[in-house]
């Protein structure tokens, strides 16, 4: 996936504050900008279908999918879903008995380690859990033979460049380690209501390395990407994942399950200065 928390620059800053008159216009011009950018449509730079490539890259997938499986760092990850993270899954899901997933910024499979990794704990918690439901995955630099095995590996390639902005209006897992701050900002911007952030789990980079970030760094030019993030952190259970090896560390490295439950609308309340 694209970027890590520490690399990113933007500027802004932000604060908590009381609503006043006037803001719930330009919330709503806001939601509106968001919903007019997931709307671009997307598709693959390359067109030309490669059998031999396709072939070879299913068969790497396999080979991942095979390494994570059969490693301790998977049996410590599905030890962990089982005794700090399954309670949480089944409070988002309420009554419903599946919760989609989508992944975001996956990166290049072909191409880099840690999205095959990424993608192998991605289908296997499909496999081991029963209440992953359909995965639907998008990256900007995607090539066709990516998707089409991400396709044979049972997920659907987004035709829309969503820009993160997906409303979590019915039970959904957000799969996003070391995506960008932005990313996250976004998804978070988009579903700023109880009742969305209530249906999302994410995993991802941790808010707690952010916030720490940002403490340590006063004057921090993150600060503007960040800002939902830095908001959502009173109302965010997150539990960091255990004990990641060598081998998986650029892959997973302070990487989290992040749950939100927000009381009322008063807690969503803050702007920039």
């Amino acid at each position: 996936m694209a970027a890590s928390a520490k690399s990113l620059t933007t500027d802004g800053d932000w604060t908590v504050i009381l609503p006043r008159r006037g803001r719930q216009r330009r919330k709503d011009a806001e939601v509106e900008k968001i919903s007019e950018e997931k709307q671009e449509p997307w598709a693959p730079t390359d067109s030309q279908k490669d059998p031999i490539r396709e072939t070879a890259l299913m068969q790497k997938m396999e080979r991942y999918i095979s390494k994570i499986e059969n490693s301790p760092f998977y049996q410590t990850f599905r030890d962990q879903i089982e005794t700090s993270v399954l309670d949480y899954l089944h409070i988002v899901l309420g009554s419903e008995t599946t919760m989609q997933m989508v992944i975001y910024g996956i990166g290049s499979i072909e191409l880099y380690e840690p999205p095959c990794l990424q993608l192998s704990i991605a289908m296997l918690m499909k496999r081991d859990l029963n209440l992953i439901g359909n995965i639907e995955v998008f990256d900007p630099i995607l090539s066709v033979t990516e998707s089409r095995v991400l396709e044979a590996l049972g997920c659907s390639v987004m035709s829309i460049n969503e820009h993160g902005k997906r409303e979590a209006a019915k039970p959904t897992l957000f799969f996003m380690p070391h995506c960008e701050a932005e990313l996250y900002n976004n998804l978070l911007q988009a579903n700023w209501k109880p009742s969305f952030l209530n249906n999302m789990v994410l995993f991802g980079n941790s808010f707690e390395e952010y916030e720490q970030h940002v403490s340590l760094c006063k004057n921090s030019p993150v600060l503007n990407s960040v800002k939902h993030i830095l908001a959502a952190r009173s109302f965010t259970n997150e539990i960091k994942i255990e004990k990641i090896p060598e081998d998986y560390y650029n892959a997973f490295h302070d990487s989290s399950w992040h749950f939100f439950s927000p009381v009322n609308e008063s807690e969503l309340q803050f702007i920039n200065s």
